[in-house]
């Protein structure tokens, strides 16, 4: 009966047309990406395209998150170069993703997830924006028809010894103009087809804005190559796919894990370590796409990372990379009005359809028109207005989130989130140091009476302002400490009081103890 209604809240009539549109634009987005981070990974480009169909199809139809889009990540690149290498042969590490997915399966069923309930939301608005920041500067290359990069190359220091700062100053030496042409066309008609001109029309609104883009991008091409052969966009910055002629040509393509690679210990330990990596990529980009939903929806994070468990053992199975939840398409999706799981799926239907029916016309798409949609995509992520509010909240939410944008943009997306975490966590320590208790000073008869009230939740964090405020008391003073509203006391805290009490003899200060349960303390206090 579940089953049932999950797969009536997926063919949703009323969302169907959303969705199919934005599965689309995910395809248009995702293909490239798979065939480029494939590509990076020194992995068989077949092994993108065949991760791409699992995320799309297999995990959507098993995970509870509406809009989230999963495929092969450029985040494990250097993972996979490093573990194919240690294991000796690429069937062996599927093998590893084989085992890194059942894994996962296992945390899903452990509620490890709920760990993803718990990063800082400053923390994950810097994310979003490093990465809309990220694609924007990624993009350029493709966008001015230089770049000799694999798409979907996010770190900062790439395969060819540059960076992401170096390669831009370069590549203005010498732009392709055809591409930079079509480039420009693409983002007027994305930028127009959210005018209320568009809106407003019934019939220019159900045209899907990235579908119109590649149309015109292609003709476009087409007419430089009739009529201007300088400008006409060369095949290294066209899309690049597969060609299979039969079935038999498909199944043959497959690769399969190597089981008698078993006995190696290394094969543990490298799908340990994705199961690590792709499942806290994945927890993070399923938060950052519920911050983005318009509908406020909450994915479930345990279903998610069984959903993500079952991908990786599919992809393991018949040769493909190991799988996360990835920000870039799923942004794109959200950015798109995807409303259910279905626009995911129809991504990965795509993909099936594509290798078989469409390979020659999807060689005609210039990269720099999909280059265009994921700058668009880019901006909607990092709007200067949303760096505006954050900054209004004050340096506790501002100072995680910008530091976390710059790490990221000079390293990765783990780094940048790391360090982010670790600023709020500072920021969070800080305002616990401040507030153990509410302090009160005032003279009677000549002697000073001084009122520790307890917070509601003293820990061992509040240990340096205790014993600040210890020190601070003169001889002779009559002091007060009320856990009466206290549920809890670290017992650190409780040590501390009960030792500031024994010491107190010897300075003639009085020590009233109200609600506070003593503890042995050793002499050496």
């Amino acid at each position: 009966m579940n089953n049932k209604n999950n797969i009536n809240k997926i063919f949703n009539s009323s969302t169907l047309k959303y969705d199919l549109k934005a599965g689309l634009v995910v395809f248009l987005v995702a293909l490239p990406l798979c065939l480029g981070i494939a590509l990076a990974q020194n992995a068989p480009l077949f092994s993108g395209i065949i991760s791409g169909i699992i995320g799309g199809i297999v995990v959507a139809s098993v995970s509870g998150s509406k809009l989230s889009v999963s495929g092969p990540a450029a985040g494990l690149t250097s993972i996979v170069l490093v573990s194919v290498v240690s294991l000796g042969s690429y069937e062996a590490f599927l093998l590893s993703v084989c085992i890194a997915g059942l894994l996962q399966i296992i945390m899903g069923i452990a509620r490890a997830g709920i760990i993803g309930y718990y990063f800082p939301s400053s923390v994950i608005k810097g994310m979003l924006s490093a990465i809309g920041i990220i694609l924007i500067m990624k993009q350029i290359p493709h966008l001015l028809g230089d770049d000799k990069d694999p798409e979907g190359d996010e770190a900062f220091f790439q395969v060819d010894k540059e960076n992401t700062f170096s390669e831009i100053l370069q590549m203005f030496d010498a732009p392709h103009f055809g591409s930079v042409i079509i480039a420009a066309a693409s983002i007027f008609i994305l930028i127009f087809w959210q005018s209320k001109t568009v809106t407003k029309n019934k019939i220019l609104s159900k045209i899907p804005s990235a579908l119109l883009v590649v149309v015109v991008a292609i003709l476009l091409d087409l007419m430089f190559h009739t009529f201007s052969l300088s400008l006409e966009v060369k095949d290294e910055h066209l899309v690049k796919i597969p060609v299979f002629t039969s079935l038999d040509n498909f199944f043959n393509s497959l690769i399969h894990p190597d089981f008698s690679a078993w006995q190696n210990p290394k094969i543990y330990e490298v799908a340990f370590t994705i199961a690590a990596v792709a499942s806290l990529e994945t927890l993070l980009s399923l938060e950052a796409i519920d911050k983005l939903d318009p509908d406020n929806n909450i994915s479930p994070t345990n279903r998610e990372l069984i959903a993500q468990g079952v991908g990786n053992l599919c992809a393991g199975m018949i040769g493909g990379l190991p799988i996360t939840s990835v920000i870039v398409r799923s942004s794109a999706n959200v950015s798109s009005g995807a409303k259910t799981q279905l626009s995911s799926i129809f991504h990965g239907i795509l993909f099936m359809v594509a290798i078989f029916l469409l390979p020659n016309l999807l060689q005609l798409i210039p990269l720099s028109c999909l280059a265009a949609i994921l700058i668009v995509t880019g901006y909607k992520l990092a709007r200067p207005s949303l760096i505006k509010n954050i900054y209004k909240q004050g340096i506790d939410q501002f100072l995680p989130f910008i530091v976390t944008v710059i790490v990221m943009l000079l390293s990765d997306l783990l780094k940048g989130v790391a360090v982010g975490i670790i600023i709020a966590i500072f920021f969070i320590l800080k305002q616990n140091y401040k507030s153990p208790f509410k302090l009160i000073r005032e003279e009677i008869e000549g002697k000073l009476h001084i009122y520790l009230k307890l917070a509601q939740n003293v820990t061992f964090i509040n240990k340096g302002k205790f014993i600040e405020v210890f020190k601070s008391i003169p001889a002779g003073a009559v002091v007060f400490i009320d856990g009466g509203r206290t549920t809890f006391i670290d017992k650190d805290v409780l040590e501390l009081i009960s030792a500031f009490k024994q010491a107190s003899k010897n300075h003639h200060i009085e020590v009233n103890l109200e609600e506070i349960q003593e503890v042995q303390v050793l002499s050496n206090h």
